[in-house]
């Protein structure tokens, strides 16, 4: 007999009979209501929503075997052999005792039940891997890598069914034959365009015409795009499953991926294929462009290929999260080189806490070790140096970036207003490339700082002395920071310097601003060191006789500048157009100088008298030297 409830109407349920699932009692029991007390089977774990389970991370860097899983929420965990081998045998209907006899079976040792719920609550929960007990959903919200250097704000362009089609449509450029020779085109490419037409001409005359940038701008967007199909394609190629393909802000730096997390059950030379992948297809990008030269001539599809090689050099840089980041972390077997950082630092610490590090840092071979150590004691130092040289520079930087940009954005909004609507968009294409390294300073400013606070927060909790020291030793060095900012003694912003590109700064002089004091004549000399009105030590009113031609007064002589009347109603034309008081915001010219008290001015004409055609040379004293003239012979 089994009772399911109260009443006498349990007595002839007709549920589940006694013995396994039921309870078996008496029929005293029933009637006394003194039933056994059975304690309820635990519900059977679950695993959380959209999690993976990737396999063995093949060709680890570690002695003792990883293994890759990957939430739905896109963090990747590693899981060691007996934390994969429960996680794979939780599906929802299995209980602890059940799952600790499958377990059992492939590890190769007995675990218990309470083994099993002891792994599943500490340790599995944590990672949100499975969903706690009681939790109705199978959402979780676990803690995420806090990643400085990491793609932010995902959103999807191409879903994996859409990436599948294109992986498999592009799969055939990654075999061996395709693969060398699209090597040996580049080499004759590079050889052609560097060697024998020269690869600047193609960039000049794309920035010579606005509407040929947008073309060029337009085509580096699909290299960008076609450089995901290599990654694609590659996992594919490697027998992996590829992801979504879609965009984020890298550093406030709009930027693509491409999911190819299956990556990490294939071996390390398919990973490699696909970290390269991307750069191998800017290169099969750069000789489309180059066969599209030959076919129309355009050179514009020169420079694309042009710029196709600074996108290949940024890609292999190790030094933040893309191609090259990942290509040096599988070739050390490790995939994640950020978080080894800490633990190798720590090892230089004597005492307790180093100890824990070397034995973290232990758990990885002696070649990755010694890959890990080399990056980490490579970057730190450039990390840090880098930003103490942007710290003491950070005032002509600020000067610097804020004077581009209101610039920038005052000649882009002219554009628009004057209907010049090919070079406002260019101009806008300069805003954005101006912004976005803006705003990836602040960022990072703020994220370093903000971590830096954290840190020392957690350092040095319950130790009050140690805190007042840190705070006393870092205001101390703001203080001084404060003080090179205040007082110069950090170097000046650089001086306003015309663009180099002035297709892409729309209303941005083109020419040297001129120095002070040498404002009042556009066009004349630039190696005087006196005013061009003024003549030192002459009167006054022979200045607008006397002053230096300009470039369209040179071959008229003097005769321009004769009457101030006359120079007013010049032509623009005819270069005469100084004024002693300009209108509509003119250039100023310096007043005229007058000669000293002492010298006697000699009698000219003013500048509204006529002035005759040839000089009248003024009468000279006879030397006091010379005798006196004998008076005529008379007859």
């Amino acid at each position: 007999m089994t009772v399911l409830g109260d009443g006498a109407a349990a007595l002839y349920d007709t549920g589940p009979v006694p013995g396994p699932g039921g309870w078996p009692v008496t029929y005293e029991q029933v009637a006394t209501g003194n039933l056994p007390v059975v304690d309820q089977p635990s519900p059977a774990p679950r695993l959380s929503a959209g999690l993976r389970l990737h396999g063995e991370y093949q060709g680890s860097g570690f002695t003792e075997p990883k293994y890759i899983a990957r939430r739905g929420d896109g963090q990747v965990v590693q899981l060691s052999r007996l934390l994969y081998l429960v996680a794979s045998s939780v599906d929802g209907v299995r209980d602890a005792e059940a799952i600790a006899h499958r377990v059992s079976a492939r590890f190769g040792r007995e675990v218990s039940g309470e083994n099993i719920r002891f792994l599943v609550e500490k340790k599995l929960q944590p990672l949100g891997v499975t969903v706690p007990e009681g939790q109705e959903d199978d959402e979780v919200d676990a803690p995420r890598s806090d990643l400085l250097l990491a793609l932010k704000g995902h959103r999807v362009i191409f879903n994996e069914r859409r990436t599948a089609k294109i992986a498999r449509s592009l799969a055939w450029l990654h075999r061996p034959a395709v693969v060398a020779l699209v090597l040996g085109s580049a080499v004759a490419m590079d050889v052609w365009l560097f060697g024998f037409f020269g690869a600047i001409e193609p960039v000049l005359q794309v920035l010579d015409q606005p509407v040929l940038i947008l073309v060029v701008f337009v085509l580096t967007v699909a290299s960008l795009v076609f450089h995901e199909f290599g990654h694609a394609s590659a996992c594919r190629y490697g027998g992996a499953r590829p992801g979504c393909i879609g965009c984020g802000l890298f550093l406030i730096w709009p930027s693509m991926y491409t999911d190819v997390t299956d990556v990490y059950r294939i071996g390390r030379a398919g990973r490699l294929r696909t970290d390269l992948g991307g750069v191998y297809f800017n290169v099969v990008f750069m000789l489309a462009m180059a066969g599209a030269y030959f076919a129309t001539g355009a050179q514009f599809f020169l420079a694309a290929v042009y710029l196709g090689h600074f996108e290949i050099m940024e890609q292999l840089m190790p030094a933040v999260r893309l191609d090259g980041y990942y290509i040096l972390g599988d070739l050390a077997g490790v995939p994640d080189l950020y978080g080894k950082i800490k633990p190798i630092l720590l090892g230089l610490v004597p005492g307790p806490r180093g100890d824990r590090a070397r034995q973290e840092v232990a758990g990885l071979k002696k070649s990755a070790r010694a890959i890990v150590a080399t990056w980490v004691l490579t970057m730190v130092p450039l990390i840090i140096g880098e930003l103490g040289y942007a710290l003491w520079n950070l005032p002509r930087i600020l000067t610097t970036m804020i004077r581009s940009l209101t610039e920038q954005l005052l000649g882009t909004g002219s554009a628009f207003v004057d209907g010049k609507i090919v070079e406002g968009l260019v101009g806008t294409i300069g805003c954005v490339m101006l912004l976005c390294p803006m705003a990836g300073v602040v960022y990072l400013s703020v994220k370093i700082g903000g971590r830096i606070i954290r840190a020392a927060k957690r350092s040095t909790a319950g130790r009050p002395r140690l805190r007042l020291a840190i705070c006393a030793l870092a205001l101390a060095g703001l203080t001084g920071l404060s003080y090179a900012w205040v007082s110069g003694v950090t170097p000046k912003p650089l001086p306003k310097q015309p663009p180099i590109a002035p297709i892409l700064q729309p209303g941005v002089p083109t020419e040297e601003p001129p120095p002070a004091r040498r404002a009042s004549t556009p066009d004349g000399p630039k190696d005087s060191g006196v005013p061009s009105d003024t003549v030192p030590g002459g009167p006054s009113g022979s200045a607008g006789a006397s002053a230096v031609p300009s470039a369209g007064e040179s071959s008229r002589g003097a005769s321009a500048s004769a009457s101030p009347s006359a120079s007013a109603s010049a032509s623009p034309g005819q270069g005469a157009t100084r004024s002693q008081a300009p209108a509509s915001g003119g250039p100023v010219t310096e007043p005229v100088s007058s000669p000293p008290e002492s010298v006697p001015p000699s009698p000219t004409p003013t500048p509204s008298e006529s002035v005759p055609v040839s000089p009248t040379p003024s009468p000279s004293p006879p030397p006091a030297s010379d005798p006196p003239s004998p008076a005529p012979a008379t007859s």
